[in-house]
């Protein structure tokens, strides 16, 4: 019996040395994700907690290069340019890298969020935009490193980073008002040609008024006829011989033949030479 209790005992160990257990993470992750207008951000970081220790000045040295988190790099994703300081930055992806002080902080956005930490070897190439920023005393001690977006506008919001006793805020800009001007400048100027070309060969292809189709491609051929495009030439050739005006129609081909061959486009060039003898034009 004791030797069958002890080899079962032997088993359970085994069985147990091989388990993978879950545990939580020292430092949680988290992702935010912002609207700030009419641009996207997202803020990917770890959550470090004091547990007792002194943060600045001491567990993050003064003066030196900080990942601004825990583990992974901390990044930042804006799907449009930002301004910061003054200066843009280019959409994309970004690490947060920063060097503390007492009384202000360098805020630097690396081109490159691969790294693990600092990077080894600092690239100066890849410093996408650097600033500087004032520190805030906050009355109490915030125990889980934090990121935050504050004081949301329409055409900006504030980074904030709070930790231990200390709030830093980096300012970004956001062009929301030159993208809703552009809209409004678009609408106001009534349909481009892509609309109208667009407009057309959907009435042509489900059979709806061939006049309404005609009257749009003609203006899309017109609004393009400083840079002819034989794909807008063709359907107008298509819409015309459907309408009844064969003429406009072999003239239309002959158009679209013309700038296919100019372009190298052997499938516009035998689609046009086909109407074009099917017509009795050729």
């Amino acid at each position: 019996m004791k030797k069958i209790i002890l080899t079962l005992l032997v088993a359970f160990v085994g069985f147990n040395a091989n388990a993978q257990i879950k545990t939580p993470q020292p430092s949680t992750s988290q992702k935010i994700e912002q609207a700030v207008g009419l641009s996207n951000i997202t803020l990917e970081y770890s959550r470090p907690n004091m547990n007792g220790r002194t943060i600045f000045g001491d567990l993050v040295p003064f003066g030196k290069v900080w990942r601004t988190g825990a583990n992974a790099n901390t990044k930042i994703t804006f799907s449009t340019d930002v301004t910061i300081d003054g200066k843009s930055l280019k959409k994309g992806t970004y690490a947060i890298f920063t060097k503390p002080n007492e009384s202000s902080w360098e805020v630097i956005f690396y081109s490159d969020a691969t790294n693990w930490g600092a990077p080894r070897t600092w690239d100066e190439t890849k410093v996408a935009l650097q600033t500087s920023v004032n520190v805030q005393e906050m009355p109490m001690n915030i125990e889980t490193f934090t990121m935050t977006f504050d004081d949301i506008t329409n055409n900006s919001a504030v980074i904030g980073i709070l930790w231990e006793k200390v709030y830093v805020g980096i300012k970004f800009e956001t062009p929301t008002d030159m993208m809703v001007s552009s809209q409004i400048e678009k609408m106001m100027a009534g349909p481009s040609a892509d609309d109208f070309y667009a407009s057309a060969v959907y009435y042509l292809q489900a059979n709806k008024d061939i006049k309404q189709a005609q009257d749009w491609i003609d203006k899309a051929v017109e609004m393009t006829k400083d840079k002819p495009r034989y794909w807008f030439l063709r359907q107008q050739s298509l819409i015309h011989a459907k309408a009844g005006n064969k003429k406009g129609a072999i003239a239309a081909a002959k158009a679209s033949l013309k700038y296919a061959e100019e372009g190298k486009n052997e499938d516009y060039i035998k689609m046009n030479k086909d109407s074009l003898k099917e017509w009795g034009a050729m």
